[in-house]
């Protein structure tokens, strides 16, 4: 069977680009692989263009509008999940436009296809005292306690995104002074992230007790799994779901129903900020590639916004210890007479 330019394009783009030249992780390989296997099933069912014979002259930007309209209708995405399959197509076109320039102009009618907008979400965070009744939940006296607090507290202490954390190696920990993690993160950039005394200690607890013919390679996982195997995202989320349903039971008040991973992230960024720390600092911890975005927090943060304002300068407005009407006799005497 004859191989198509699309095929062929599609395969050094997600194969040799995309992994080697680009730098993409393998998560961000593994969601544009997805987005063209929904692409090539959608051509296939709804349009009758097998795999085979698909080619980039018979892709436009109407087909792809109705692909994107077809995520939405009838595998009823949302209008974030649209963007995204949007980007990864909107990238493969981008990298087309050098490789075959003689597709320049198609290249550009399917990336002027426009993402829509969505709606910010509001940022969750626990308060510090929620933090601290979730973390008084795993039992220290059992093994699996021990690892699941190191685990839950080296989660808020770093603001670790949950992927960043399950991709944890042991040799990725520095114990010698200062304790530092390093993290690998979106676009594999690592950076070294500094952790707190209490977490430390946690921290060196549980390599002491972790597997010696584990430890002894530094490239196995920092976190596993009861069978040995690394923890996954679902088991991370698993283990905070537990505790925090365990912590309600006492602190419902500081609590919300439920949290993802990724709240401990916001929580880290939240405190620091109340706390007065600089932003480009919060940037460079969570690996922001633009402090814009760290920058979400403190628009987030209705305290941070009014000590802000009140820090500015004095307010002009004349502030009266007593209000206009106690100064009024005759209503005083009104009201006075009212009660008998």
């Amino acid at each position: 069977m004859k191989q198509t330019d699309f095929a062929l394009h599609l395969s050094r783009y997600l194969g040799i680009y995309l992994p080697g030249q680009s730098g993409g992780s393998i998560n961000t390989v593994r969601s544009y692989r997805d987005t063209f296997s929904l692409f090539l099933r959608y051509c296939k069912d709804e349009q009758e263009l097998p795999p085979e014979k698909l080619t980039l002259a018979k892709i436009d930007h109407s087909l792809v509008e109705q692909f994107l309209l077809w995520l939405e209708n009838e595998r009823n995405c949302c209008a974030g999940t649209r963007n995204n399959r949007l980007a990864a197509l909107h990238a493969f076109y981008r990298y087309l436009q050098f490789d075959m320039p003689e597709f320049l102009s198609r290249c550009q009618e399917i990336l002027a296809i426009p993402y829509k907008k969505t709606q910010k979400k509001v940022v969750s965070y626990l308060t510090l005292d929620g933090v601290q009744a979730l973390l008084r939940e795993p039992d220290a006296k059992t093994t699996a306690g021990r690892r699941d607090l190191c685990l839950l507290s080296l989660l808020y202490d770093t603001g670790a995104r949950v992927q960043e954390l399950v991709d944890l190696r042991i040799d990725d920990v520095r114990l010698s002074s200062p304790t530092v993690i390093r993290l690998t993160g979106k676009g594999n950039k690592a950076r070294l992230v500094p952790i707190m005394t209490p977490t430390e200690k946690l921290l060196r607890r549980y390599l002491d007790e972790y597997d010696r013919a584990y430890t002894a390679h530094g490239g196995h996982p920092l976190f596993c799994n009861r069978v040995g195997k690394k923890l996954t995202r679902a088991g991370v989320t698993y283990i905070l779901d537990k505790y925090l349903s365990q912590a309600r039971k006492t602190e419902a008040a500081s609590l919300p129903d439920s949290i993802s991973p990724h709240c401990l992230r916001h929580s880290k960024a939240m405190h620091l900020l109340q706390s007065g720390v600089n932003l480009v600092y919060i940037r460079d911890l969570l690996g922001h590639a633009d402090v814009s975005t760290t920058e979400g927090y403190a628009r987030a943060d209705e305290h941070f916004k009014r000590k802000a304002l009140e820090q500015a300068y004095p307010s002009p407005t004349p502030v009266s210890e007593t209000t206009a009407w106690q100064k009024d006799d005759d209503l005083l005497d009104w009201l006075k007479n009212l009660g008998r």
